[in-house]
């Protein structure tokens, strides 16, 4: 008999993430705060795109521009068409070896990055500098430990999804 797995350990480990987001940091330490939301939706869409899509992406999205104090809809929109571009091509991303799917998600967190930018820019509200580029660069540097800590909780829920209930 199948079961369906359990999806709720995947929304704590977004709240952790969003957690994350809005943490406060030293100054000195705040341009190199990766987007950890981005990473796990990018994560999440990439391995259970049925679901964890749009839909989940927007509410996240939302819920970071509440937390954050932004525009409404700027991280919204953002991580929605980040997660829509990741569900489009989920199964040829999932196979890529580590280097070339590291390159992939440097590559989505920087179109995340970019929508922000260009919401930004038309709202007239005043740029982030330098620090939205390096937040870039550090999400892809820690994607490769972040994937395997993810991978993880995946395969506990996949596994003995029962064990979470």
């Amino acid at each position: 008999m199948y079961r369906k797995p359990v999806i709720w350990p995947v929304w704590v480990v977004m709240l952790a993430a969003i957690s994350l987001e809005v943490l406060p940091l030293p100054g000195f330490v705040q341009p190199l705060r990766p987007p950890w939301a981005a990473i796990a939706v990018i994560y999440w869409t990439m391995m259970w795109p049925r679901r964890f899509g749009l839909g989940a992406a927007w509410v996240v999205g939302i819920i970071l521009d509440i937390l954050h104090g932004t525009l409404l809809g700027e991280n919204a929109i953002a991580l929605s068409i980040v997660a829509y571009v990741t569900m489009r091509f989920h199964l040829q991303i999932r196979i890529f070896p580590m280097w070339q799917l590291t390159t992939t998600v440097f590559a989505l967190l920087a179109m995340n990055a970019f929508i922000q930018f260009w919401i930004d820019g038309v709202a007239g509200v005043g740029s982030a500098g330098i620090s939205r580029w390096t937040q870039v660069m550090t999400g892809a540097i820690l994607w490769p430990p972040l994937m395997a800590l993810m991978d993880r909780v995946r395969v506990q829920i996949e596994t003995r999804g029962s064990a979470f209930i």
